[in-house]
């Protein structure tokens, strides 16, 4: 990096740009307001500094020597090499070893557990009579705690995550009450995890570097304490059950779509939308200088709190291309759920014959190699609202109708939240179990008679309904359906005329429910005799009958009654 530009900050290096699309850039970012959480939701860490230091005895005779004297009395070393001792006994420092160790918490909250013939110790109790560590220094080469992105106050030197220097300054400064903003909103309602025992959707648990997200009693939890904010559950969430909050993705689609009439105001032309991670500010400033004037830089908390409905909006406002400017560091969980919304995104533009690379993720240090596009696909005056699938799919729409591509419906890849619900109905009874756990609604019930109907649009595959059908008689189908109006519309699936009541008449079941229920417990000791006739009955009038019956065969009761 050059020297100015290592001076120069990204709205310097914007100033100075005096064309006509860098003065328009410029207007736009200045004058278009930016949506936040004025007083966000936090949750607070509480500190003492208390830290251990834990590695084999050669690090840990390293990282000792550099502990300030001030410091000194609250670190502990743990020694997890076994067989080892350390050369120099760490200059009084408290010193432990055990090899079977297991950490887990979080700043200000650290558990160390060790293992001593099978008998699990606290540490922290041992060493100094707490309950916790407030910090945790982890010398160890692949780490003790697994999580991609460790919890605030771990500081993994051993795996290059932060050097040892910014661990020992961390131990002195760390002391008193930290708070952090709760980036996450939780709606269970909305949820495709789990329905009566049976697991469906494990997209946000699965997209989670920090591992603060767990599945308990059937319903998604995630630790505020873990989270760190990445996004990536959200952008993952087929349902909006989870979303961003800071801010939340509609509010960022708002700000670009004024972002891109600024622009044009001004006499801008064909502009290229550029997203990047606050943390990477800094490193953006050589390569925003290696691209046209065109590209509109937007700061976002994390590079994976929007994901394909922002994309593809904002290529439907007028963008010629979206960009997404990836740090190298970027955690492999988050990258690999910005790649699976690229490969629907590739999947659905190549179906209109356009660029897949309209949508693309670059590292920041290779944006001078970028395919640039001097032409927009669209120019729409209108913000696109609703929910995020009704967005993305008022989108896809749009640029479905400005195609020449004669569209029905096309795959799209694996573990895409996109398809159909298939229902083999000659051995379908009707059950309704496939409905009762639809988390979308895709499938509901008739409600009049017995029946069941579906709506495409809605369906985001998470396969409880496949689970929950006794006939298996349900499978999915991945695909995406253009033509809008069979996509939004609700179709009958199949129904059937309702059996009715031997004994009063009404209807109370599908007919093949009721064979069913026949066919199978004709010969169970329950159902012997005039017994199996209460399959052809309604509530009322099978608990009337067996009342009756149970009056006839013992008399003592209907003399109590």
């Amino acid at each position: 990096m050059s020297t100015e530009n290592n001076t120069t900050t990204l709205n310097q290096y914007l100033e100075k740009q005096t064309d006509t699309n860098g003065l328009a850039r410029l207007h736009a970012l200045k004058s278009t307001v930016t949506l936040v959480n004025l007083i966000p939701p936090t949750v607070s860490f509480e500190s003492r500094g208390l830290a251990l230091v834990v590695g084999t005895a050669e690090a840990l005779s390293t990282f000792s020597e550099s502990i300030a004297d001030d410091i000194r009395d609250r670190v502990v070393l743990l020694c997890n090499q076994a067989g080892a001792t350390l050369a120099n006994p760490s200059g009084g420092l408290a010193l432990f070893y055990g090899s079977d160790v297991s950490i887990e918490g979080f700043l200000g909250a650290f558990q160390v557990t060790l293992k001593r013939n099978g008998t699990p110790q606290n540490l922290a109790q041992i060493a100094v009579g707490r309950e916790h560590f407030d910090l945790i220094v982890d010398l160890t080469e692949n780490g003790i705690h697994a999580a991609q992105l460790p919890p605030l106050g771990y500081h993994a030197v051993g795996r290059d995550l932060v050097s040892a220097e910014e661990a020992l300054e961390a131990i002195s400064e760390t002391v008193g009450t930290f708070d952090k903003p709760k980036f996450f909103r939780l709606d269970n309602e909305r949820c495709a995890h789990a329905s009566r025992g049976l697991e469906g959707c494990t997209r946000c648990i699965d997209a989670c570097p920090a591992d603060a997200l767990s599945s308990m009693n059937q319903t998604i939890t995630i630790n505020p304490y873990l989270c760190q904010g990445m996004g990536s559950c959200a952008t993952a969430c087929p349902t909006e059950a989870i979303s961003y909050a800071l801010p939340d993705p509609e509010n960022t689609q708002h700000f670009v779509f004024d972002l891109i009439q600024g622009y044009r105001q001004k006499g801008g032309e064909v502009p290229a939308i550029l997203f990047y991670a606050e943390a990477d500010e800094d490193d953006l400033v050589d390569a925003m200088s290696m691209l046209p004037n065109n590209t509109i830089p937007v700061r976002l908390e994390e590079l994976a709190s929007v994901g394909l409905d922002t994309w593809l909006s904002v290529l439907v406002y007028g963008a010629s291309q979206v960009i997404l400017a990836m740090a190298p560091n970027l955690h492999f969980k988050t990258r690999h759920v910005l790649e699976q919304e690229l490969a629907v995104s590739a999947s659905f533009l190549s179906d209109l014959n356009i660029e897949p690379d309209r949508i693309v993720l670059k590292a920041v240090d290779s944006l001078a190699s970028l395919t640039q596009y001097s032409n927009a696909l669209l120019s729409h005056t209108e913000k696109l609202t609703g929910t995020k699938r009704e967005k993305l799919s008022a989108a896809l729409d749009l640029l479905a109708a400005q195609s020449t591509q004669n569209l029905t419906t096309t795959p799209v890849p694996q573990g895409a939240p996109y398809g159909r619900v298939n229902v083999n109905t000659d051995d379908c009874t009707l059950c309704m179990g496939c409905v009762a756990v639809c988390p979308t609604e895709a499938l509901s019930s008739i409600g009049s008679r017995p029946g069941m109907t579906f709506r495409e649009q809605d369906c985001v595959q998470c396969g409880l309904c496949e689970s929950s059908c006794p006939e298996s008689v349900i499978t999915l189908e991945p695909r995406f359906n253009w033509d809008t109006e069979s996509r939004q519309q609700r179709d009958t699936v199949y129904e059937e005329e309702a059996a009715e009541c031997i004994s009063c008449g009404k209807p109370f079941a599908p007919v093949s429910m009721v064979n069913m229920l026949i066919e199978k417990l004709q010969n169970h000791s329950h159902f012997e005799g005039d017994a199996i006739k209460r399959l052809s009955m309604c509530e009322d009038c099978r608990v009337r009958d067996i009342v009756a019956e149970t009056m006839i065969n013992n008399p003592e009761k209907q003399m109590k009654v």
